[in-house]
C-alpha cells in the first residue's frame, strides 16, 4: 500500500488526472509514473526510517506484494483485481447509483513493484545490502472468499467515499465478476509477493 494516492491523478488540471479508473494498470504512462514515483519515495522513508533503527550488520526483512521482472503492469494479478473492482464501479455509474465525478476522485493506493524496481530503490538508498529478494506465490482463492477478503480489507475506505448503502450490491456484483474471472487473474502466475531480506551496512 502506498502512504497516499498520487495527488496528480485526482487533479483534473494534471496531465496525469485518472478519469474513468481507479487505478494506474492500462492507464496512461502519467498515471503509472505517478504510481511508481510515490512508490520510490515511499519504499526511500521506510528504509531511511530502519536504518535508523537497526544495527550495523543487521537483519531487516519484510513481504510486499509484487509482480515478476518479466511481467507488464496489466498482467499482475493484483492490478487484474482492480480493473474489475473499477468495472464494477463503471456498472454501478451507468445503473444511476454514483456519480462518474465520484470515481474520478478515488484512486486506491496500491502499486505493485518488480523485484528490479524494489532492488533499484535500496541500491539509491543506500544503507542496506540485499541478501535476497524471493518470489512467493499466492493461493488462489474461491471467489466468495476473495471477495469478502477484498471487503475486509477496503469496505471501511469505499464506504466513506462511496457511501455505505452501496457496499453490498457493490460486493455481490464483485462476487458474481470474480466467479467469471478467477482463473484468470490466477492462472498466468503472477500473483506473487516479494520477500525481501536486507542486510545493514557497516560503515567505517
Amino acid at each position: 500500500m502506498l502512504s497516499t494516492v498520487p495527488k496528480e491523478v485526482t487533479d483534473r488540471r494534471s496531465p496525469a488526472w485518472n478519469k474513468g479508473r481507479i487505478h494506474y494498470s492500462n492507464s496512461t504512462n502519467e498515471v503509472v509514473k505517478a504510481y511508481e514515483a510515490q512508490y520510490a519515495k515511499d519504499m526511500e522513508n521506510f528504509l531511511k526510517a530502519r536504518a535508523e533503527e537497526i544495527v550495523q550488520g543487521g537483519l531487516l526483512t519484510f513481504i510486499v506484494p509484487g509482480r515478476p521482472n518479466e511481467a507488464s503492469h496489466s498482467e499482475a494479478s493484483g492490478n487484474k483485481t482492480m480493473e474489475l473492482l473499477g468495472s464494477c464501479l463503471i456498472e454501478m455509474v451507468n445503473k444511476g447509483k454514483i456519480s462518474g465525478e465520484n470515481v474520478d476522485s478515488f484512486n486506491w493506493p496500491l502499486y505493485l513493484a518488480s523485484p528490479q524496481e524494489v532492488e533499484a530503490v535500496i541500491k539509491r538508498n543506500g544503507c542496506f545490502s540485499i541478501e535476497t529478494i524471493e518470489h512467493l506465490p499466492q493461493q488462489m482463492l474461491r471467489s466468495k472468499e476473495y471477495a469478502s477478503t477484498l471487503r475486509a480489507c477496503m469496505g471501511g475506505t469505499f464506504k466513506k467515499h462511496f457511501g455505505e448503502e452501496i457496499l453490498d450490491e457493490f460486493f455481490d456484483l464483485l462476487n458474481k465478476k470474480f466467479e467469471e474471472n478467477l482463473s484468470f487473474i490466477f492462472e498466468s502466475g503472477n500473483a506473487i509477493s516479494l520477500f525481501v531480506l536486507l542486510k545493514r551496512i557497516v560503515t567505517e
